[in-house]
């Protein structure tokens, strides 16, 4: 399998392409990674240095890749964060370009805005870009809770709600959503979940809510759930394994005190899930 990831980078930590390729490349992904950022750490810090790439030198690497003639043996394309409007008719235009050369390929776009409790931490016309342009090129999508109300213009809370969000997100163009940190007002008290949707059914899986902010992680589990989807078909199948790998590397990060993700340390969890969670259909 080869994913065309198109994602920011860090030198220090873990988030955005350096959360996504290791975890991929452990359950043997060929990862063709084209950075959008390349920073000495995330700008959760509050300082950071390093440049912004600009869209046009993006696109060069892009083509530089589409000369190689690989195009037609990539079967995702990966995004994640989008730190400008110009990344996003890159990566638009990429997407086209590959499911050119592979008509089979997949989008899994990542639509990064924000979170319950932050509110959006993206450019203002960011938001609006990924609704109205690049979630609806999609096939897949991996939106949090609030993320998934913000495309939808919803406030999806209750499972009735977040489903109904989901149908509206669905209809906009991608067949298959993933939602992140959900969290149901009627759930079992110190736990979180993760519902996916596909033509197939809905599936939520439910694990212990583990007590840090662990950025990057978001990255971590559309990455997975996008290779483990394309390699399955199964968007039951896909979850499990991403809750199982993702639940254990954020214990283990907790367990170690540190504040960034110890994906190297957790590679064991990736290549060999222990697959402690079960999805129950809930449609």
């Amino acid at each position: 399998m080869k994913i065309l990831s198109i994602q920011s980078a860090v030198a220090y930590g873990h988030v955005g392409n350096s959360a996504a390729v290791f975890p991929l490349q452990r359950i043997g992904v060929e990862v063709l990674p084209v950075y959008t950022v390349t920073f000495s750490n995330h700008t959760g810090y509050g300082a950071w240095r390093g440049p912004l790439i600009d869209p046009a030198d993006v696109g060069e690497v892009i083509t530089g890749i589409e000369e190689r003639g690989v195009f037609g043996s990539i079967d995702a394309v990966l995004s994640g964060y989008q730190g400008s409007e110009g990344i996003g008719d890159v990566i638009i235009d990429a997407v086209s370009r590959v499911k050119a050369a592979n008509p089979e390929a997949l989008y899994a776009c990542d639509p990064v805005m924000g979170n319950a409790k932050s509110g959006c931490f993206v450019a203002p016309a960011i938001p609006i870009l990924l609704r109205e342009r690049v979630v609806p090129v999609a096939d897949i999508i991996t939106p949090n809770q609030f993320e998934l109300g913000f495309l939808t213009e919803t406030e999806p809370d209750t499972l009735e709600s977040t489903l109904a969000s989901v149908d509206l997100a669905r209809a906009m163009g991608p067949h298959t959503v993933l939602v992140t940190s959900v969290e149901r007002p009627d759930r079992e008290e110190g736990t979180i979940e993760m519902l996916a949707v596909d033509d197939a059914g809905a599936w939520l899986v439910q694990t212990p809510h583990l007590p840090m902010k662990a950025n990057g992680s978001g990255d971590v589990t559309a990455a997975l759930f996008t290779a483990h989807y394309v390699a399955t078909g199964s968007a039951q199948t896909a979850l499990e394994r991403t809750a199982s790998s993702v639940y254990d590397l954020l214990q283990a990060t907790l367990d170690s005190g540190e504040r960034e993700l110890q994906l190297v340390e957790a590679q064991e969890f990736y290549a060999n899930p222990r697959m402690q969670f079960t999805a129950r259909q809930v449609r």
